[in-house]
């Protein structure tokens, strides 16, 4: 089943190149002119994948991210935002409102229809390799997506999960940010050092008091701790 893309972007010429791009590929695309418009489109079709511009009039960007990450239903959906900005405080921002992945402007097509692949092939792989993983008070459920403890579901974005499975299946052993990166985001993602940092602080914040399952070895990593 073809998977279906929005485009939430004020700038017609992008969104239509993008629109045609993405067609090509076999996705089905809709597309949203702005940040209300967008976020109703999102709330009621549930895209597999939203690529989200961060500068318009109205709602912007961060704040139809935001949005999206607090309703249940959308949490889980992937935002790739895009940027004029090319400071790293402004991607920081982005992916501390939930995004997934950025790309600042302007930007080739070709790399992203790669970064629209990798994240949806990421999680296409975890949905087919189902197990139930328990730390602690957590139980990961893989193949749903979806961390619980005790009747508490913690709603977490799809990086914040994959993060989360990656640690978990190391069982303790420490990763690299390098690792985190591979492994939870894709081998073909360009990131720093600092994006998966807000990744990790966002996860601890949202499980609260299980959070601190999560354990920063200084000066290499992240593990998971006490697990063997």
């Amino acid at each position: 089943m073809s998977k279906t893309i929005l485009i939430i972007d004020d700038e017609k010429d992008l969104t239509e190149l993008l629109e045609y791009n993405l067609k090509k590929e076999n996705y089905k695309v809709i597309c949203a002119k702005d940040g209300e418009m967008g976020l109703r489109m999102a709330q009621a079709m549930l895209p597999d994948l939203i690529v989200l511009d961060i500068m318009m009039p109205g709602l912007d960007g961060l704040e139809v991210c935001k949005n999206l990450r607090k309703n249940p239903k959308t949490t889980g959906v992937l935002v790739l935002i895009l940027t004029a900005k090319a400071e790293e405080m402004d991607k920081v921002i982005g992916l501390e409102m939930g995004a997934d992945d950025y790309m600042v402007k302007p930007f080739g097509v070709r790399e992203l229809l790669a970064r629209v692949k990798a994240l949806l092939r990421r999680k296409s792989y975890a949905a087919d390799h189902q197990e139930i993983m328990v730390i602690g008070n957590l139980r990961i459920d893989t193949g749903q997506r979806r961390v619980f403890a005790g009747d508490i579901e913690y709603q977490l974005t799809s990086t914040e999960f994959d993060i989360l499975r990656a640690l978990t299946s190391r069982k303790g052993r420490v990763m690299t940010r390098e690792d985190l990166i591979d492994e939870a985001r894709g081998r073909d993602m360009v990131v720093v050092d600092r994006t998966i940092d807000v990744h990790i602080a966002a996860l601890r914040k949202k499980l609260g008091e299980n959070g601190s399952v999560v354990e920063t070895v200084r000066g290499v990593g992240y593990r998971i701790k006490g697990m063997r």
